[in-house]
């Protein structure tokens, strides 16, 4: 069965509501044999005349008329899909979205976030995942919402990104440290017991490379694969974490965190999405609120 021509809905529609040709023809913009074409092919499609003449004018037939009060809301549904969608009620909404973040960011960022979400839209849920790595197949299959990191290799050169803040590495440890009194140098940096942070397990990263070029080795006495972890072992300890300044804010609170004393690069941690949700409205309304969140000024 072929497939019909759905722009005759809107032909039809117009037809019906005109009940002249000339007046339907002026009112799509196309000419009067233009518009007698259409009616016959709409004539061919239903297998009804729809107008026939009554004097000088047309009147609808039995099949026209009953055609007219589905035809309408049909035109009217047909203008709605293909025009964006309006501004979300967001008082009324009912939504889950399931957020892939490194650990640190809800713990630093997710009080602010959830107080936000609440109070413009109580009916929105926040689903937060731990992010083992850096692939982007669960933004691609629609496991994963938002994302948040560092953009690296692995990502799907089809994810929307925007940048949230500029971060760099800091040290931090217990209050009372000895590193919290004096100068710390390179040497007395790298002659503590280390903490180092890794999900893969690995030992060694930008701090050992600076260090190296001043011929220092730093004594790493641990590896974990959070930030939040490596903090908690500092704070009750004499060990030596380093963990981006930014994103562990709220998570320093307490302990004493110190500029590194060997140059580490800083990076960027940005937001990540699927393109499909791109014009979404709501996925669009919460990725400002995320943003707003992460403008704001770093905590002490």
């Amino acid at each position: 069965m072929p497939t019909p021509d759905l722009n005759l809905l809107v032909t039809l529609d117009v037809l019906l509501t005109e009940g002249n040709v000339a007046r339907a023809a002026r009112r799509l913009g196309l000419s009067p044999s233009a518009m007698s074409r259409a009616l016959a092919r709409l004539r061919a499609a239903t297998g009804d005349p729809l107008l026939v003449r009554a004097g000088r004018g047309l009147v609808p037939t039995p099949r026209a008329l009953e055609l007219q009060h589905s035809v309408a809301p049909l035109v009217e549904d047909a203008k709605a899909v293909l025009s964006p969608a309006e501004a979300p009620d967001l008082k009324h909404l009912s939504r889950t979205f399931t957020f892939r973040t490194r650990d640190g960011f809800v713990e630093n960022f997710g009080l602010d976030l959830l107080a936000r979400v609440a109070v413009e839209a109580p009916g929105v849920r926040l689903h937060f995942r731990e992010k083992p790595d850096k692939e982007s197949a669960p933004l691609r299959d629609g496991g994963v919402d938002l994302e948040t990191g560092v953009l690296g290799p692995s990502a799907g050169p089809e994810i929307r990104l925007q940048a949230l803040f500029r971060d760099r590495f800091v040290g931090v440890v217990r209050a009372d440290h000895p590193l919290s009194r004096g100068g710390i140098s390179p040497a007395r940096f790298a002659a503590g017991r280390h903490i180092a942070v890794s999900r893969r397990g690995r030992d060694r990263g930008p701090v050992d490379a600076a260090l190296e070029t001043l011929g220092l080795t730093r004594d790493v006495a641990t590896v974990v694969g959070g930030f939040s972890t490596a903090i908690a072992l500092a704070r009750d300890s004499d060990l030596i974490a380093v963990v981006p300044e930014r994103y562990t804010g709220r998570l320093r609170a307490g302990l004493y965190s110190f500029d590194l004393p060997v140059a580490v690069p800083g990076f960027t941690v940005s937001l990540f999405w699927h393109p499909r949700l791109d014009a979404d409205p709501v996925h669009r309304w919460l990725r400002g609120r995320v943003r707003d969140v992460c403008a704001g000024p770093a905590v002490p």
